[in-house]
Protein backbone atom coordinates (compact mmCIF):
# COMPACT_ATOMS: atom_id res chain seq x y z
CA UNK A 1 0.00 0.00 0.00
CA UNK A 2 1.25 3.61 -0.90
CA UNK A 3 0.28 7.31 -0.17
CA UNK A 4 -0.91 9.00 -3.39
CA UNK A 5 -0.17 12.77 -3.10
CA UNK A 6 -2.34 15.63 -4.39
CA UNK A 7 -2.62 19.43 -3.88
CA UNK A 8 -4.45 22.21 -5.58
CA UNK A 9 -3.12 24.28 -8.26
CA UNK A 10 -2.25 27.49 -6.22
CA UNK A 11 0.71 25.16 -5.82
CA UNK A 12 2.63 26.73 -8.68
CA UNK A 13 5.13 23.66 -8.53
CA UNK A 14 6.49 23.03 -12.38
CA UNK A 15 4.95 20.20 -14.75
CA UNK A 16 8.13 18.56 -14.14
CA UNK A 17 8.69 18.44 -10.43
CA UNK A 18 4.70 17.49 -10.46
CA UNK A 19 5.76 14.61 -13.16
CA UNK A 20 8.64 14.01 -10.75
CA UNK A 21 7.10 12.72 -7.61
CA UNK A 22 3.39 12.01 -9.54
CA UNK A 23 1.57 14.64 -7.79
CA UNK A 24 -1.74 15.32 -8.73
CA UNK A 25 -3.68 19.25 -9.09
CA UNK A 26 -6.99 20.09 -8.33
CA UNK A 27 -7.77 23.01 -9.88
CA UNK A 28 -8.98 25.80 -8.32
CA UNK A 29 -11.79 28.14 -10.09
CA UNK A 30 -11.00 31.58 -11.75
CA UNK A 31 -13.89 34.34 -13.05
CA UNK A 32 -13.30 37.36 -15.06
CA UNK A 33 -15.29 40.58 -14.91
CA UNK A 34 -16.66 39.49 -18.35
CA UNK A 35 -18.16 36.95 -17.03
CA UNK A 36 -15.83 33.82 -18.09
CA UNK A 37 -14.77 31.41 -15.62
CA UNK A 38 -11.73 28.86 -16.21
CA UNK A 39 -9.83 25.77 -14.46
CA UNK A 40 -6.94 27.33 -13.07
CA UNK A 41 -4.08 26.09 -15.00
CA UNK A 42 -6.25 23.19 -16.97
CA UNK A 43 -8.26 25.60 -18.79
CA UNK A 44 -5.86 28.74 -18.12
CA UNK A 45 -2.06 29.11 -18.79
CA UNK A 46 -0.40 31.73 -15.98
CA UNK A 47 0.70 33.25 -19.25
CA UNK A 48 -2.61 33.49 -20.34
CA UNK A 49 -4.01 34.53 -16.99
CA UNK A 50 -1.96 37.38 -16.66
CA UNK A 51 -2.81 38.58 -19.90
CA UNK A 52 -6.04 38.95 -19.21
CA UNK A 53 -6.18 39.95 -15.59
CA UNK A 54 -4.01 43.08 -16.74
CA UNK A 55 -6.99 43.76 -19.29
CA UNK A 56 -9.70 43.52 -16.88
CA UNK A 57 -11.01 46.50 -15.02
CA UNK A 58 -11.70 44.60 -11.62
CA UNK A 59 -9.93 42.04 -9.87
CA UNK A 60 -11.10 38.44 -11.19
CA UNK A 61 -12.80 36.33 -8.56
CA UNK A 62 -11.20 32.74 -7.69
CA UNK A 63 -13.22 30.18 -6.08
CA UNK A 64 -12.41 26.66 -4.46
CA UNK A 65 -13.16 23.38 -5.92
CA UNK A 66 -16.13 21.60 -5.41
CA UNK A 67 -16.55 18.64 -3.28
CA UNK A 68 -17.06 16.33 -6.03
CA UNK A 69 -13.81 17.32 -7.62
CA UNK A 70 -11.79 16.55 -4.66
CA UNK A 71 -13.83 13.02 -4.22
CA UNK A 72 -13.40 12.46 -7.43
CA UNK A 73 -9.41 12.94 -6.98
CA UNK A 74 -9.77 10.98 -3.33
CA UNK A 75 -11.39 7.84 -5.45
CA UNK A 76 -8.95 7.72 -8.31
CA UNK A 77 -5.81 8.07 -4.98
CA UNK A 78 -7.51 5.25 -3.53
CA UNK A 79 -7.55 2.73 -6.55
CA UNK A 80 -4.23 3.94 -7.41
CA UNK A 81 -2.38 3.56 -4.41
CA UNK A 82 -4.70 2.93 -1.13
CA UNK A 83 -4.38 5.78 0.93
CA UNK A 84 -4.57 9.57 -0.12
CA UNK A 85 -3.13 13.03 1.34
CA UNK A 86 -4.54 15.92 -0.19
CA UNK A 87 -1.95 18.87 0.51
CA UNK A 88 -4.17 22.50 1.01
CA UNK A 89 -3.37 25.81 0.20
CA UNK A 90 -3.61 28.10 3.49
CA UNK A 91 -6.81 27.64 5.35
CA UNK A 92 -6.57 31.92 5.92
CA UNK A 93 -6.41 32.73 2.11
CA UNK A 94 -9.21 30.66 0.96
CA UNK A 95 -12.36 27.78 1.98
CA UNK A 96 -10.01 25.08 0.03
CA UNK A 97 -9.38 23.70 2.97
CA UNK A 98 -12.61 23.67 4.46
CA UNK A 99 -13.72 22.01 0.88
CA UNK A 100 -11.20 19.56 1.06
CA UNK A 101 -12.01 18.32 4.69
CA UNK A 102 -15.97 17.91 3.73
CA UNK A 103 -15.31 15.86 0.77
CA UNK A 104 -13.08 13.84 3.16
CA UNK A 105 -15.70 13.28 5.29
CA UNK A 106 -18.58 12.81 2.76
CA UNK A 107 -15.97 9.47 1.80
CA UNK A 108 -15.74 8.48 5.16
CA UNK A 109 -12.00 6.91 4.95
CA UNK A 110 -9.64 6.43 7.12
CA UNK A 111 -7.14 6.17 4.39
CA UNK A 112 -7.41 10.08 3.15
CA UNK A 113 -6.29 12.92 4.73
CA UNK A 114 -6.24 16.54 4.49
CA UNK A 115 -3.55 18.59 5.41
CA UNK A 116 -3.68 22.37 5.96
CA UNK A 117 -0.38 23.88 4.51
CA UNK A 118 -0.67 27.67 5.95
CA UNK A 119 1.10 28.21 3.12
CA UNK A 120 0.44 29.68 -0.31
CA UNK A 121 2.18 28.88 -3.81
CA UNK A 122 5.26 27.11 -3.77
CA UNK A 123 5.32 26.85 -0.20
CA UNK A 124 2.25 24.69 -0.64
CA UNK A 125 4.54 22.69 -3.42
CA UNK A 126 7.38 22.22 -1.78
CA UNK A 127 5.12 20.35 1.52
CA UNK A 128 3.42 18.17 -1.02
CA UNK A 129 7.20 17.35 -2.35
CA UNK A 130 7.71 16.73 1.21
CA UNK A 131 5.35 14.36 1.08
CA UNK A 132 5.53 12.57 -1.78
CA UNK A 133 9.41 12.07 -0.77
CA UNK A 134 8.03 10.38 3.04
CA UNK A 135 5.15 8.43 0.97
CA UNK A 136 8.34 6.86 -1.28
CA UNK A 137 10.55 6.24 2.16
CA UNK A 138 7.20 3.61 3.07
CA UNK A 139 5.29 6.26 5.68
CA UNK A 140 1.88 5.72 6.00
CA UNK A 141 -0.50 8.94 5.54
CA UNK A 142 -1.02 9.59 8.85
CA UNK A 143 2.30 9.17 10.11
CA UNK A 144 3.41 12.06 6.98
CA UNK A 145 1.01 14.26 8.13
CA UNK A 146 2.28 14.44 11.90
CA UNK A 147 6.01 15.00 10.49
CA UNK A 148 4.49 17.82 7.67
CA UNK A 149 2.45 19.11 11.16
CA UNK A 150 6.12 19.52 12.59
CA UNK A 151 7.50 20.83 9.31
CA UNK A 152 4.88 24.06 9.04
CA UNK A 153 5.81 25.28 12.02
CA UNK A 154 9.19 26.16 10.58
CA UNK A 155 7.99 27.30 7.35
CA UNK A 156 8.68 30.71 5.93
CA UNK A 157 7.19 32.89 3.19
CA UNK A 158 8.40 36.07 1.99
CA UNK A 159 7.84 38.04 -0.84
CA UNK A 160 7.94 42.11 -2.34
CA UNK A 161 4.87 43.79 -5.06
CA UNK A 162 6.14 44.97 -7.92
CA UNK A 163 2.79 47.17 -8.70
CA UNK A 164 0.05 48.70 -6.04
CA UNK A 165 -2.39 48.15 -9.14
CA UNK A 166 -3.99 45.09 -7.92
CA UNK A 167 -3.64 46.15 -4.12
CA UNK A 168 -6.01 48.89 -5.95
CA UNK A 169 -8.49 46.97 -7.70
CA UNK A 170 -9.22 44.77 -4.62
CA UNK A 171 -9.66 47.41 -2.42
CA UNK A 172 -7.24 47.66 -0.16
CA UNK A 173 -5.71 50.88 -1.14
CA UNK A 174 -7.41 54.12 -2.72
CA UNK A 175 -6.61 55.16 -6.35
CA UNK A 176 -5.27 57.87 -5.08
CA UNK A 177 -2.77 56.06 -2.51
CA UNK A 178 -1.72 53.46 -5.25
CA UNK A 179 -0.91 56.38 -7.98
CA UNK A 180 1.00 57.73 -5.09
CA UNK A 181 2.61 54.85 -4.13
CA UNK A 182 3.99 53.55 -7.74
CA UNK A 183 4.79 57.36 -8.67
CA UNK A 184 6.96 57.22 -5.20
CA UNK A 185 8.79 53.76 -6.97
CA UNK A 186 7.68 51.86 -3.42
CA UNK A 187 7.75 48.23 -3.06
CA UNK A 188 5.94 46.69 0.19
CA UNK A 189 7.93 43.68 1.27
CA UNK A 190 5.60 41.13 2.89
CA UNK A 191 6.00 37.77 5.26
CA UNK A 192 3.07 35.15 6.35
CA UNK A 193 1.98 35.36 9.66
CA UNK A 194 1.13 31.96 12.01
CA UNK A 195 -2.54 31.75 10.34
CA UNK A 196 -0.66 31.38 6.70
CA UNK A 197 -1.92 35.10 5.79
CA UNK A 198 0.73 37.71 4.57
CA UNK A 199 0.96 40.81 6.23
CA UNK A 200 3.20 44.11 5.29
CA UNK A 201 6.23 44.03 7.20
CA UNK A 202 8.41 47.07 5.48
CA UNK A 203 8.46 49.32 2.49
CA UNK A 204 11.41 50.58 0.43
CA UNK A 205 11.73 52.46 -2.59
CA UNK A 206 12.97 50.53 -6.02
CA UNK A 207 12.82 47.35 -7.25
CA UNK A 208 16.43 46.53 -6.99
CA UNK A 209 16.49 47.31 -3.32
CA UNK A 210 13.39 45.45 -2.55
CA UNK A 211 15.06 42.15 -4.12
CA UNK A 212 17.97 42.80 -2.01
CA UNK A 213 15.89 43.13 1.29
CA UNK A 214 14.31 39.83 0.35
CA UNK A 215 17.52 38.26 0.45
CA UNK A 216 18.42 39.40 3.09
CA UNK A 217 15.17 38.74 5.02
CA UNK A 218 16.30 34.88 4.01
CA UNK A 219 19.60 35.14 6.13
CA UNK A 220 17.64 35.58 8.95
CA UNK A 221 15.86 32.33 8.93
CA UNK A 222 17.79 29.47 10.81
CA UNK A 223 18.20 26.63 9.45
CA UNK A 224 18.52 27.34 6.12
CA UNK A 225 20.88 23.77 5.27
CA UNK A 226 17.54 21.68 6.16
CA UNK A 227 14.67 23.74 3.80
CA UNK A 228 13.66 23.45 0.11
CA UNK A 229 13.51 27.00 -1.23
CA UNK A 230 10.64 27.93 -4.07
CA UNK A 231 10.36 31.10 -5.77
CA UNK A 232 7.78 31.89 -7.72
CA UNK A 233 6.82 34.92 -10.00
CA UNK A 234 4.14 36.56 -11.74
CA UNK A 235 5.87 37.77 -15.65
CA UNK A 236 8.81 38.34 -14.46
CA UNK A 237 10.98 35.14 -15.11
CA UNK A 238 14.59 37.01 -15.19
CA UNK A 239 13.94 38.72 -11.65
CA UNK A 240 13.30 35.55 -10.44
CA UNK A 241 16.16 33.54 -12.06
CA UNK A 242 18.17 36.49 -10.49
CA UNK A 243 16.81 36.41 -7.59
CA UNK A 244 17.14 32.18 -6.95
CA UNK A 245 20.87 32.18 -8.74
CA UNK A 246 21.79 34.37 -5.58
CA UNK A 247 19.76 32.70 -2.94
CA UNK A 248 21.95 29.60 -3.99
CA UNK A 249 25.38 31.40 -4.22
CA UNK A 250 24.90 33.52 -0.49
CA UNK A 251 23.19 30.47 1.80
CA UNK A 252 24.13 27.66 -0.54
CA UNK A 253 20.71 25.58 0.10
CA UNK A 254 21.27 21.82 -0.04
CA UNK A 255 19.16 21.72 -3.39
CA UNK A 256 18.70 24.06 -6.22
CA UNK A 257 15.84 26.66 -5.68
CA UNK A 258 12.67 25.85 -7.09
CA UNK A 259 11.36 28.08 -9.60
CA UNK A 260 7.76 28.65 -10.82
CA UNK A 261 5.12 30.76 -12.43
CA UNK A 262 2.30 31.67 -10.00
CA UNK A 263 -1.18 30.74 -11.26
CA UNK A 264 -4.43 32.40 -10.89
CA UNK A 265 -4.75 31.99 -7.18
CA UNK A 266 -2.06 33.75 -5.82
CA UNK A 267 -1.07 36.08 -9.11
CA UNK A 268 -4.47 38.01 -8.34
CA UNK A 269 -2.62 39.34 -5.25
CA UNK A 270 0.89 39.79 -6.04
CA UNK A 271 0.24 41.39 -9.28
CA UNK A 272 2.44 41.44 -12.32
CA UNK A 273 6.21 41.64 -11.01
CA UNK A 274 5.20 40.08 -7.98
CA UNK A 275 8.01 37.89 -6.49
CA UNK A 276 7.74 35.34 -3.60
CA UNK A 277 10.15 33.06 -1.46
CA UNK A 278 8.76 30.39 0.49
CA UNK A 279 11.28 27.77 2.42
CA UNK A 280 10.26 24.86 3.67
Amino acid sequence: MGVKIATDTSCDLPDEELRKYNIELVPLKITFDDGQTFLDRIEISPSAFVDKMVKSKCLPKTAAPDPDSFASCYQMGLKEAGQVLFVSLSSGLSSTYQTALLASKMIGSQSICVFDSLAASLGTGIAAIKAARMAAGGMDVHAIVEKLGLLRKNRHLVFTLDTLENVVKGGRLSPIQGMAGNMLNIKPLLKANDRGVPEVTEKVRGRNKAMRKLVDMIGEIPNLSEKIIGVSHVACPDDAARLARVIEERYLPPEPVIIGEMGATIGIYAGVGGLMVNLL
